[in-house]
Protein backbone atom coordinates (compact mmCIF):
# COMPACT_ATOMS: atom_id res chain seq x y z
CA UNK A 1 0.00 0.00 0.00
CA UNK A 2 1.78 3.05 -1.20
CA UNK A 3 1.20 6.06 1.21
CA UNK A 4 -0.10 9.34 -0.48
CA UNK A 5 1.51 12.60 -1.06
CA UNK A 6 0.38 14.64 1.73
CA UNK A 7 -0.26 18.63 0.64
CA UNK A 8 0.63 22.00 2.81
CA UNK A 9 1.88 25.20 1.85
CA UNK A 10 2.93 25.47 5.31
CA UNK A 11 6.89 25.52 6.68
CA UNK A 12 7.00 22.56 8.96
CA UNK A 13 7.12 25.22 11.77
CA UNK A 14 3.70 25.82 11.85
CA UNK A 15 3.62 22.02 12.83
CA UNK A 16 5.82 22.78 16.04
CA UNK A 17 3.33 25.15 17.63
CA UNK A 18 1.01 24.52 20.77
CA UNK A 19 -2.52 25.21 20.11
CA UNK A 20 -5.74 24.83 22.05
CA UNK A 21 -6.62 21.29 21.34
CA UNK A 22 -2.21 20.16 20.96
CA UNK A 23 -1.60 21.94 24.35
CA UNK A 24 1.83 20.37 24.85
CA UNK A 25 2.57 23.30 27.79
CA UNK A 26 0.49 21.22 30.16
CA UNK A 27 1.73 20.15 32.96
CA UNK A 28 0.55 16.72 32.87
CA UNK A 29 1.57 16.61 29.26
CA UNK A 30 5.07 17.73 29.95
CA UNK A 31 5.02 14.87 32.40
CA UNK A 32 4.41 12.47 29.78
CA UNK A 33 7.12 13.20 27.01
CA UNK A 34 9.65 12.71 29.85
CA UNK A 35 9.16 9.19 29.94
CA UNK A 36 10.46 9.25 26.29
CA UNK A 37 13.83 8.72 26.74
CA UNK A 38 14.74 6.33 23.94
CA UNK A 39 17.69 7.41 21.79
CA UNK A 40 16.95 8.22 18.67
CA UNK A 41 13.85 10.51 17.55
CA UNK A 42 12.63 7.69 15.63
CA UNK A 43 12.15 5.64 18.25
CA UNK A 44 10.86 8.55 20.51
CA UNK A 45 7.96 8.87 17.76
CA UNK A 46 7.40 5.15 17.88
CA UNK A 47 6.80 5.02 21.74
CA UNK A 48 4.86 8.13 21.74
CA UNK A 49 2.57 6.60 19.14
CA UNK A 50 1.85 3.04 20.70
CA UNK A 51 1.62 4.81 23.67
CA UNK A 52 -1.38 6.95 22.55
CA UNK A 53 -2.38 3.24 20.17
CA UNK A 54 -1.95 0.89 23.00
CA UNK A 55 -2.61 2.92 26.64
CA UNK A 56 -5.42 5.77 25.72
CA UNK A 57 -8.73 3.85 25.08
CA UNK A 58 -11.32 4.71 21.98
CA UNK A 59 -14.45 6.08 23.60
CA UNK A 60 -16.33 3.92 21.81
CA UNK A 61 -14.47 0.66 22.75
CA UNK A 62 -15.05 1.29 26.43
CA UNK A 63 -18.44 2.55 25.77
CA UNK A 64 -17.59 5.86 27.26
CA UNK A 65 -20.66 8.92 27.32
CA UNK A 66 -17.68 11.47 28.11
CA UNK A 67 -16.72 13.58 25.02
CA UNK A 68 -12.75 14.77 25.30
CA UNK A 69 -11.56 17.17 23.24
CA UNK A 70 -7.70 18.63 24.18
CA UNK A 71 -4.58 16.49 24.07
CA UNK A 72 -4.15 17.20 27.68
CA UNK A 73 -8.19 16.26 29.04
CA UNK A 74 -7.38 13.09 26.50
CA UNK A 75 -4.17 12.25 28.66
CA UNK A 76 -5.92 13.00 32.07
CA UNK A 77 -8.73 11.18 31.56
CA UNK A 78 -7.26 8.11 29.34
CA UNK A 79 -9.35 7.92 26.48
CA UNK A 80 -10.46 9.80 23.31
CA UNK A 81 -12.28 9.53 19.92
CA UNK A 82 -9.86 9.23 16.99
CA UNK A 83 -10.39 12.92 16.55
CA UNK A 84 -8.53 13.83 20.01
CA UNK A 85 -6.77 11.17 20.28
CA UNK A 86 -4.47 12.66 17.45
CA UNK A 87 -4.29 15.88 19.16
CA UNK A 88 -2.81 14.26 21.82
CA UNK A 89 -0.61 12.15 19.52
CA UNK A 90 0.45 16.05 18.05
CA UNK A 91 0.88 17.68 20.99
CA UNK A 92 3.62 15.29 22.50
CA UNK A 93 5.61 14.62 19.54
CA UNK A 94 5.21 18.57 19.21
CA UNK A 95 6.04 19.38 22.86
CA UNK A 96 9.30 16.71 22.12
CA UNK A 97 10.06 19.24 18.99
CA UNK A 98 8.71 16.67 16.35
CA UNK A 99 6.65 18.45 13.92
CA UNK A 100 3.11 16.56 13.56
CA UNK A 101 -0.21 17.21 11.89
CA UNK A 102 -3.31 15.97 11.27
CA UNK A 103 -4.79 14.24 8.35
CA UNK A 104 -8.22 12.44 7.95
CA UNK A 105 -10.16 9.79 5.99
CA UNK A 106 -13.78 9.45 4.55
CA UNK A 107 -14.86 5.76 5.82
CA UNK A 108 -18.12 3.80 5.31
CA UNK A 109 -19.40 2.77 8.60
CA UNK A 110 -20.18 -0.85 7.96
CA UNK A 111 -18.79 -1.62 4.68
CA UNK A 112 -21.78 -0.03 2.77
CA UNK A 113 -22.55 2.96 0.79
CA UNK A 114 -26.08 2.34 1.90
CA UNK A 115 -24.56 2.28 5.67
CA UNK A 116 -23.47 5.87 5.56
CA UNK A 117 -19.60 7.34 6.14
CA UNK A 118 -17.98 9.26 8.51
CA UNK A 119 -14.48 10.98 9.43
CA UNK A 120 -11.43 9.07 10.81
CA UNK A 121 -8.67 11.44 12.32
CA UNK A 122 -4.69 10.04 11.42
CA UNK A 123 -1.80 11.90 12.36
CA UNK A 124 1.28 12.55 10.21
CA UNK A 125 4.46 12.89 11.34
CA UNK A 126 8.06 14.75 9.63
CA UNK A 127 10.50 12.11 9.33
CA UNK A 128 13.94 14.47 9.56
CA UNK A 129 16.31 11.50 8.71
CA UNK A 130 14.24 11.01 5.33
CA UNK A 131 12.69 14.18 4.36
CA UNK A 132 9.28 13.12 4.57
CA UNK A 133 5.89 13.12 6.38
CA UNK A 134 4.55 9.86 7.04
CA UNK A 135 1.17 8.82 8.45
CA UNK A 136 0.43 6.56 11.71
CA UNK A 137 -3.17 5.98 13.31
CA UNK A 138 -3.71 5.96 16.85
CA UNK A 139 -7.10 4.70 17.28
CA UNK A 140 -6.39 1.61 19.21
CA UNK A 141 -6.17 -1.90 17.82
CA UNK A 142 -9.17 -4.57 17.82
CA UNK A 143 -10.77 -7.63 16.18
CA UNK A 144 -10.06 -6.51 12.29
CA UNK A 145 -7.67 -3.76 13.23
CA UNK A 146 -3.90 -4.02 13.30
CA UNK A 147 -2.39 -0.39 12.78
CA UNK A 148 1.43 -0.48 13.35
CA UNK A 149 4.41 2.25 13.41
CA UNK A 150 5.75 2.01 10.01
CA UNK A 151 7.78 4.01 7.97
CA UNK A 152 8.40 2.25 4.63
CA UNK A 153 4.71 0.79 4.34
CA UNK A 154 1.67 2.24 5.59
CA UNK A 155 -0.19 0.24 8.53
CA UNK A 156 -3.57 2.13 9.21
CA UNK A 157 -6.20 0.92 10.81
CA UNK A 158 -8.08 1.54 7.42
CA UNK A 159 -7.44 2.13 4.21
CA UNK A 160 -10.15 4.06 2.18
CA UNK A 161 -11.38 1.80 -0.51
CA UNK A 162 -12.53 4.60 -4.02
CA UNK A 163 -15.13 1.84 -5.00
CA UNK A 164 -16.94 2.17 -1.51
CA UNK A 165 -16.50 6.08 -2.04
CA UNK A 166 -13.61 6.02 0.60
CA UNK A 167 -11.33 9.33 0.32
CA UNK A 168 -7.96 9.78 1.60
CA UNK A 169 -7.66 13.42 2.27
CA UNK A 170 -4.56 14.74 1.59
CA UNK A 171 -4.34 17.91 3.38
CA UNK A 172 -1.87 17.76 5.88
CA UNK A 173 -3.24 20.03 8.77
CA UNK A 174 -1.74 21.99 11.23
CA UNK A 175 -4.61 22.12 13.25
CA UNK A 176 -7.41 20.50 13.26
CA UNK A 177 -10.72 21.48 10.76
CA UNK A 178 -13.87 23.31 12.03
CA UNK A 179 -15.68 20.57 10.96
CA UNK A 180 -13.94 18.16 14.04
CA UNK A 181 -14.21 21.00 16.13
CA UNK A 182 -17.45 21.58 15.82
CA UNK A 183 -18.36 17.91 16.45
CA UNK A 184 -16.63 17.28 19.90
CA UNK A 185 -17.48 20.81 21.08
CA UNK A 186 -21.05 20.56 19.82
CA UNK A 187 -21.59 17.33 22.04
CA UNK A 188 -21.52 16.24 25.49
CA UNK A 189 -22.94 12.24 25.26
CA UNK A 190 -19.65 10.72 23.31
CA UNK A 191 -22.36 7.60 22.06
CA UNK A 192 -25.16 10.28 20.69
CA UNK A 193 -21.74 12.13 18.77
CA UNK A 194 -20.27 9.22 17.26
CA UNK A 195 -23.94 7.81 16.02
CA UNK A 196 -24.82 10.91 14.40
CA UNK A 197 -22.74 13.51 15.23
CA UNK A 198 -19.66 13.07 13.23
CA UNK A 199 -18.54 14.63 9.79
CA UNK A 200 -19.72 12.43 6.91
CA UNK A 201 -16.77 14.58 4.62
CA UNK A 202 -14.66 17.57 4.99
CA UNK A 203 -13.87 20.09 2.40
CA UNK A 204 -10.47 19.39 1.66
CA UNK A 205 -8.24 22.81 0.82
CA UNK A 206 -4.43 23.32 0.63
CA UNK A 207 -3.94 25.34 3.85
CA UNK A 208 -2.38 28.99 3.04
CA UNK A 209 -0.02 30.86 5.26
Amino acid sequence: MHAIKLQSTLSTDAYLQPSDYADFHDRGIQQRIRTFDQTTELERIQAAYEFVRDEISHSMDIRSLEVTRRASEVLRQGHGICYAKSHLLAALLRGMGIPAGMCYQRLTWDDTVEGGYAIHALNTVYLREKDQWIRLDARGNKEGVDARFSIETEQLAYHARAELGEVDYETNFHEPPPAIIEALENHSDCMRMCAAGLPTELKEHVQAE
